[in-house]
């Protein structure tokens, strides 16, 4: 899964090399934080958030093929 959100990232950013994820492991789901450069962050997140949250719908089905929840934040 990290490697999926860090592609995404990666792709829609200026700067690649500043991406990082980190995973949270919870009780119901794994939460990952998604790290990226203070400049590319509006990249990340889209108009009125629609980037952010197609990000947070393919990881969902993602997860979900693998019967686990999956929780996308994004960080400064």
């Amino acid at each position: 899964m990290k490697e999926l959100i860090e592609f995404i990232a990666q792709g829609l950013v200026d700067k690649p090399e500043a991406v990082s994820i980190k995973e949270v492991p919870g009780d119901n789901a794994n939460i990952y934080e998604l790290t990226v450069d203070q400049t590319d962050l509006g990249k990340v997140i889209g108009k009125k958030g629609r980037t952010a949250k197609a990000i947070r719908s393919v990881i969902q089905a993602a997860s979900a093929k693998d019967k686990t929840r999956a929780i996308l934040e994004i960080l400064g």
